[in-house]
């Protein structure tokens, strides 16, 4: 997805906790009808272990008539990862990859040097009213790799590892968690974990992983016997051992994070490098048509902003 110019999310202090480093409040834009929350990247707080871009996207209703139109546009030196909980996405790139995503299939669509791709309602229920709820974020490629071929992967939720005891469940997207490992393992440590709790079932969260944070999605969450409600990011602090408890209403979460890069990452409009002088020549690529185009949507493009 395109990186919308809607306004960066409150960073916050931590609460009062041993276990809490920070915690973001998302700011919701409106992007004709659908809205949108961003929790990272902010100015306090760039990355969580690779995840350098975090949107919540919806819940929304779409009805007849509206659709999700994400024109094509390019990115560098990162992988989108998309997510959804309710809807379809119909993904087309430069490979010439066509792909219907829907609830629970992860799309990891690595952009290396360059990739160009477009993301839109499919047109068979284009006439209905239907839902559309998830999540896209960024992973920005360790040293060494940010310039690797574009690639793009698919696994359908029933590929991903399920898990379910004493009120918690969920499935692992990437990477690995408590002894279960997803076919999708990221090009540095990653973890990604949907995660359900039902009323006081509790789960843990290893101190292994380098940088943790977690987003709640519905309900509430307990850490060091505080309450934190719906549509908050939470960073753990390193090395904290833990369990989260579900709150009186049960409560959905993302677990993310991994290891820390080695290096500092820059970030504009759709492009992520370690080098400023990368992002200029990307700059320059898009808005002299150098980059590839997406066969089967080749007559529209998002241009280059101008700010």
């Amino acid at each position: 997805m395109s990186f919308f110019p809607g306004e960066d999310p409150a960073p916050g202090d931590a609460a009062a906790s041993h276990a809490i480093e920070q915690i973001v409040i998302p700011r919701s834009s409106d992007i004709g009808g659908f809205s949108v929350r961003r929790a990272l990247p902010t100015v306090k707080r760039r990355l969580v272990g690779p995840f350098i871009f975090f949107d919540r996207m919806g819940p929304a209703l779409m009805k007849a008539g509206e659709a999700l139109d994400v024109r094509p546009h390019p990115h560098i030196g990162l992988s989108t990862v998309t997510y959804l909980f309710d809807g379809e996405i119909t993904h087309r790139d430069s490979l010439g990859t066509e792909m219907v995503i829907r609830p629970g299939d992860v799309n990891l669509m690595t952009a290396g040097r360059g990739i160009v791709h477009s993301e839109r309602s499919p047109q068979n229920m284009r006439g209905t009213v239907r839902g559309l709820s998830g999540l896209q974020t960024w992973l920005a490629l360790p040293d060494g790799m940010e310039e690797i071929d574009p690639s793009f992967r698919h696994e359908a939720a029933a590929a991903l590892p399920r898990f379910e005891a004493e009120g918690a469940s969920g499935r692992v997207v990437i990477g690995h968690y408590e002894g279960l490992s997803a076919p999708v393992k990221g090009f540095s440590e990653t973890v990604y974990v949907d995660l359900r709790l039902a009323p006081g079932a509790k789960a843990p969260f290893s101190p292994l992983f380098e940088e943790r944070a977690l987003y709640v999605l519905e309900g509430t969450v307990v850490i060091d016997g505080a309450e934190h409600g719906a549509n908050k990011l939470i960073v753990l602090k390193p090395g904290a051992a833990m369990a989260l408890t579900g709150g009186a209403q049960g409560a959905h979460l993302m677990l993310f994070g991994g290891a820390a890069m080695n290096s500092p990452r820059y970030i504009w409009w759709n492009f992520v490098s370690s080098s400023k002088e990368r992002l200029e020549q990307a700059k320059q690529e898009w808005a002299t048509g150098r980059f590839d185009i997406v066969p089967g949507d080749e007559e529209e493009f998002i241009p280059l902003p101008s700010g």
